[in-house]
């Protein structure tokens, strides 16, 4: 199956229309041509099977033949906030592999040692919505604007919370403290780690500190360790 992704597509057309730039990509990239079938996706659990009545690369007309709400696989609730690394590949890589393990919220937090601060929410947001079809989910998690650390850590939290960094402190393992089934959140620092201060106030604001074993681990991977960790968990529950 090749996914599409429009978020306008609803279980109440009977039609639809793709934009310029899609429609070209289908008609002369794909060269799909009338009473081909296509799956395209709204990103709030629905696909919608259509059939192409208008193969034009300026105006591609669909007929929706069938819409089904489709469940999400996992059965918890996983925000990472993370801080934007350097080089903004990594983030882009992060947040791909994230999407096609399974993830449902992302805030990226600026924090004292953060050395980028301004994001380019546009590209990311493409990066997700990719990953996204690439894995043949039909959820798109959630990318928030960055925020400051000290406004994220005091927002109003539901589950389980976890701050995983690298200070030489009486830690537990993210896999023995996940709990099945439940919201979770988790802080991931940057390269530099959170400082002591930012790591005093998580703790104030009830977030466990973890490890996520042995190695010290780029931020990315550190972020992809912590999503596996959780959908394995939850898996074997």
């Amino acid at each position: 199956m090749q996914l599409f992704y429009n978020p306008d597509i609803s279980s109440t057309d009977d039609q639809f229309t793709f934009d310029k730039t899609e429609s070209r990509h289908i008609v002369k990239v794909l060269r799909k041509k009338e009473s081909d079938i296509l799956y395209i996706t709204n990103g709030k659990n629905e696909l919608f099977s259509v059939k192409i009545i208008l193969a034009n690369d300026k105006r591609c007309l669909v007929e929706i033949i069938k819409s089904e709400t489709k469940p999400k696989p996992w059965n918890y609730y996983l925000h990472i906030a993370i801080a934007p690394t350097k080089n903004n590949d990594r983030l882009e890589w992060f947040l791909e592999k994230a999407t096609e393990i399974g993830i449902d919220e992302i805030t990226p937090i600026i924090c004292s040692n953060s050395e980028r601060t301004v994001l380019k929410t546009e590209r990311l947001q493409k990066i997700v919505q990719s990953a996204m079809k690439q894995s043949l989910k039909f959820k798109l998690p959630k990318l928030n604007e960055a925020v400051k650390f000290n406004d994220f850590i005091t927002s109003d939290f539901e589950g389980d919370l976890f701050i995983a960094h690298c200070e030489e402190q009486n830690k537990k393992s993210l896999a023995k403290e996940v709990n099945s089934k439940q919201n979770t959140t988790i802080l991931i620092g940057p390269e530099g780690d959170f400082t002591p201060a930012e790591i005093e106030k998580a703790l104030t604001e009830n977030f466990t500190p973890v490890a996520l074993g042995e190695s010290r681990l780029r931020t990315e991977t550190a972020a992809v360790v912590a999503v596996q960790t959780v959908a394995l968990i939850n898996e074997l529950s």
